[in-house]
């Protein structure tokens, strides 16, 4: 079992209902996750159509948030990024310009830089994704779409077609490099511009 709290620093705290799921269950039904939180919310956040964002967070021109969104205080939305089918930024997150996240939890101090992809994953605390940096959550190239996670010499059957990421705490991923589908990457990882990160390859 993948517990998200020894790779991002008190994230049961942010989803303490979550806590007990795994990675790809959170972002598999992470709409419904944030339809609730939005209720949950208080006077310092401006809530409109499902899109809650916070009156110190900036949200540049040309952004398109499409229902549920939470971005929290002190958040950078840059111009033209596209967030859909539920995205949470926790406090401080910097998303650069024409980055697009689908489904997935950026934790707090963490930069997305500009031009990302970034697919039903979950990224820890003060985490760096250079320019057009992956995080991949469908494997087009295979015949066989289920994703398959190996962590700690075992092989998990995630049940999911589409998973991404889950990043541990203060890792760093270089310019243009790409985790592939079901990547699990400990705290403080380093991933090398143009790298590709692949953890379970089918024979």
């Amino acid at each position: 079992m993948i517990i998200t709290d020894d790779f991002i620093r008190d994230f049961s705290s942010i989803f303490p209902d979550q806590a007990e799921l795994q990675p790809w269950e959170i972002t598999s039904n992470l709409r419904d996750i944030l339809e609730e939180l939005i209720l949950q919310l208080d006077e310092d956040f401006s809530i409109n159509d499902g899109v809650a964002i916070h009156k110190t967070a900036q949200v540049e021109n040309g952004a398109v948030l499409k229902r549920p969104v939470i971005i929290n205080k002190n958040c950078v939305v840059g111009a033209n990024a596209y967030f859909r089918e539920g995205v949470y930024l926790d406090q401080s997150v910097k998303i650069g310009p024409g980055c697009e996240i689908k489904s997935s939890i950026i934790c707090s101090g963490t930069a997305i830089a500009h031009f990302n992809y970034v697919g039903n994953s979950i990224i820890g605390r003060n985490v760096n994704l250079e320019a057009g940096s992956i995080a991949a959550n469908h494997y087009n190239e295979r015949v066989s779409k289920r994703i398959f996670v190996s962590y700690q010499s075992e092989i998990i059957d995630t049940g999911v077609e589409k998973f991404g990421s889950l990043v541990g705490d203060n890792s760093k991923m270089g310019a243009n490099a790409v985790l592939s589908p079901g990547t699990i990457l400990e705290k403080n990882t380093i991933v090398k511009r143009l790298e590709l990160v692949e953890q379970y390859k089918v024979e």
